[in-house]
């Protein structure tokens, strides 16, 4: 019997190719983004994972309390760990204190590339489980040792065998390589340690960890635990929380930080705190687009349940001959099921072939490195119950439909669908594009909350400026002859140096005091350390006053401070005032426009820039505009090769990290503008099939009308209509529904764009639009015909 149902399944679709093919192709485009966004949830729900101590893994954070308001930041002290270990020790099995991932120069010979790595207390890579190709695990007991990646270790020493091979860390320390581990996989937040480096190494290389007077008030690196096992990670979490306030002198104690632990299963999805608690993340895309293939793959559904039922008059007689003849109804559900299955499975095999097709553009768009796991028996196993269940899902209402008509009716001839007949399939239609438009709507929100972002004013210039890190103990103490050399390169208009470039803010401090400051105002401000031609290398903006000189011999004492700041502590004749930096005086010489030096969402920091030349970061070049880029990379490189032959010449610009800044909400637009493509073509296949039925369901009818005079125009707005009033009803629909729901994203960033009003009404109009274009073809196809060749049956 089920071979007899396939027979005349795949009769019925060899029979009706158009139809067919749209079916299949609908059905197969809506899996294919299913299939995309359920490896993309996958990849995103197994992150960290690889690690198998994934579950007792946490970073150690910290919430401080500032005006009322708690924050919560990964920076800790670096006497943290010890003291954790001393105190709460059989809590854990590794406690590790590290610096921040970063890129590092390591050279083999005249071999010198840059390489992201950091320095990590022994016993990484035991709570990392990571999986050592050569050497052993504890290779960084060693003080001056470091552990490469595989990938790194190849790209120095090829096939050779690395171990016991000595290399130059920052042309500073000489370390010898004691292991290779494996790559981390891509979605491991440590996807991109190349080498490790013991932490003492690099304790032992920074004088200020010795001369620091609270050391516990300095939050500069990151702490990693591994709990005990059998522990409960949340009240290991309750016992070290006032491990800190219990260190701290005043008046850190006021700020009352607390410390705990936040589990590596949370790390990724739910990275972002809100008075001190999680507040959500990277869930909320997971859920986003979890939706968003339900729907794109229930569009491709209703087309085939719009495509079954519109064709039912086709089916009717069939139905009656097999009811009269002994078939029972659930005979005729099974048949009905059965080829919606076919095509299911038919549209599965198409899906996968789209989707290896569509993956390293997906990738790409996603950030993602996945794969179509072939070998796995899960995937396959899933995916032939994914496509039981669309078959089950578009075959349902079709098949139910089809089956409940009478026989007697059908073989007398007075059947009749109805006139109600065709609401089911104008609501799946209105559905179809209500779902198309939103998400159309929600790509231009997106588009546009992102531009307005960028457009914002900076307080810097960007063009022609970019930074030198340094890196290396050759470029220390070097700043005047490297400028001089530089500026007389000709192709340099301004060169400065500063703790961190101006895209980024890496130091804060809470210990500032001013006059008329209220007692009960706490803030963190952000500190950067500047040379006198900073201001003038990335074009600040004056307000009030002046820019550090070397005419005034007090400037070394002196600070500029941003607008904010200047709001902040309330100075209404900010130039001359004095801040107290821990009892030490600073005398405010200039007010700028605010840096965005964060956040291009949120408001601008309050900071403070002083004059120090002991803690450069970086060097910042400004080259002059009419200087082609590559001619001055040219010249600027000799002269750090000059000073610095050690490393290779690393530099970035400004405008690119900038740019950078907005990757994860022009991922999401892009991946968004994917989808709605898809979804408004999947929309579009099923109506041009449905009109492609109308045309042909109307022929008699449009064979009379051309008989009597009916224009072709008054033919193709007869077709069209109903079709035009549909996506009218579903543009009212999508509207309040995307306001909504974008209304409430638009609402975690401070600086944001507005939902205006013409937003819907473009959307409209290209809804509009599209299905015109899609309808108008069969609309003036039927409104051409002969109709002697309509009428002919007559």
């Amino acid at each position: 019997m089920l071979q007899n149902y396939l027979k005349i399944a795949l009769r019925n679709l060899v029979k009706n190719r158009m139809y067919s093919f749209i079916n299949i192709a609908g059905l197969a485009t809506g899996m294919a983004v299913a299939v995309l966004i359920g490896m993309w949830i996958f990849d995103e729900l197994s992150f960290n994972k690889s690690h198998a101590n994934y579950d007792r893994i946490a970073q150690v954070m910290q919430n401080q309390t500032f005006n009322n308001v708690k924050g919560t930041q990964t920076a800790v002290p670096y006497l943290l760990g010890e003291e954790i270990r001393n105190k709460f020790g059989s809590d854990f099995r590794h406690v590790i204190m590290s610096s921040w991932i970063s890129e590092h120069i390591l050279s083999v010979g005249d071999k010198k590339l840059s390489k992201k790595g950091n320095f990590y207390e022994p016993g990484v890579t035991e709570m990392l489980s990571m999986k050592m190709l050569k050497g052993n695990r504890g290779g960084l007991k060693e003080l001056n040792s470091v552990m490469l990646s595989e990938t790194t270790a190849k790209d120095y020493f090829g096939e050779t065998d690395p171990i016991n091979k000595v290399m130059r860390l920052d042309n500073r320390f000489d370390v010898r390589v004691t292991g290779v581990y494996e790559d981390l996989p891509y979605n491991s937040v440590f996807k991109d340690l190349k080498f490790i480096a013991p932490w003492l190494l690099y304790l032992n290389g920074e004088e200020w960890s010795e001369k620091r007077t609270d050391p516990w008030r300095a939050n500069m690196f990151e702490a990693y635990v591994q709990v005990a096992d059998h522990a409960d990670m949340d009240q290991i979490s309750a016992k070290i929380k006032d491990i800190k306030l219990n260190k701290v002198k005043r008046p850190d104690a006021e700020f009352k930080p607390e410390i705990f632990l936040h589990p590596m299963s949370k790390w990724h999805l739910y990275s972002e705190f809100k008075d001190g608690k999680i507040s959500g993340g990277g869930i909320g895309f997971v859920w986003l687009f979890g939706i968003v293939g339900t729907f794109v793959l229930l569009l491709a559904c209703i087309n085939f349940m719009n495509l079954s039922t519109a064709r039912s008059e086709k089916r009717a007689k069939e139905v009656g001959v097999r009811k009269a003849i002994g078939s029972v109804r659930s005979q005729l559900v099974i048949q009905f099921f059965s080829e919606s299955l076919m095509v299911a499975f038919m549209a599965f095999v198409l899906s996968i072939l789209l989707v290896q097709i569509a993956l390293p553009s997906f990738n790409e768009m996603a950030d993602k490195k996945m794969i179509i796991p072939w070998a796995s028996p899960l995937f396959w196993l899933t995916g032939i119950v994914f496509s039981l269940l669309t078959g089950v899902v578009s075959g349902s209402y079709p098949a139910l439909y089809l089956s409940s008509f009478q026989p007697v009716k059908i073989l007398k001839g007075s059947f009749r669908i109805g006139k109600f007949a065709a609401i089911p399939r104008k609501v799946l239609v209105v559905v179809q594009f209500t779902v198309s438009i939103t998400l159309i709507i929600g790509t231009i929100v997106v588009y546009r909350q992102v531009q307005f972002a960028k457009n914002r004013p900076i307080g810097y210039e960007r063009d022609g400026l970019m930074t030198v890190s340094i890196n290396t103990p050759d470029l220390q103490g070097r700043y005047g002859v490297i400028r001089n050399d530089l500026m007389q390169t000709g192709v340099v208009a301004e060169m400065s140096q500063s703790s961190n470039p101006p895209t980024y803010i890496a130091a804060v401090n809470n210990g500032f005091e001013w006059d008329g400051k209220d007692p009960a105002t706490q803030g963190n401000f952000a500190a950067m350390s500047v040379s006198h031609d900073f201001g003038k290398t990335v074009g600040w903006k004056f307000v009030a006053g002046r820019d550090f000189s070397r005419s005034f011999s007090t400037d070394s004492s002196a600070v500029v401070i941003n607008e904010t700041a200047m709001k902040f502590m309330g100075l209404k004749n900010p130039v001359g005032s004095i801040i107290k930096e821990d009892g030490v005086p600073h005398k405010v010489v200039g007010v700028i426009e605010d840096m965005v030096m964060g956040s291009p969402y949120m408001p601008s920091f309050r900071t403070i820039f002083a004059l120090d030349y002991k803690w450069a970061g970086v060097f910042n070049i400004k080259i002059k505009p009419e200087t082609p880029v590559n001619e001055a990379l040219g010249k600027i490189e000799q002269v750090f090769k000059r000073y610095n032959p050690a490393a290779p010449f690393d530099y970035k610009f400004v405008d690119e990290q900038y740019a950078s800044k907005f990757a994860a909400e022009e991922r999401i637009g892009k991946l968004a503008t994917f989808f709605a493509v898809l979804a408004i073509f999947i929309s579009c296949l099923g109506l041009f099939g449905l009109a492609s039925f109308t045309a042909e369901q109307r022929t008699k009818e449009i064979g009379i009308r051309k008989v009597l005079g009916a224009s072709i125009f008054n033919l193709w707005r007869l077709l069209s209509r109903d079709f035009v009033f549909l996506v009218v009803l579903s543009c009212l629909i999508s509207a309040p529904i995307a306001w909504y729901y974008l209304d409430g994203w638009l609402l975690k960033y401070e600086y944001r764009t507005q939902i205006s009003w013409w937003i819907f009404a473009v959307t409209a109009i290209g809804a509009l639009i599209i299905t015109l274009l899609t309808v108008s073809f069969q609309s003036v196809k039927a409104a051409l015909m002969d109709p002697v060749k309509s009428l002919k049956s007559e």
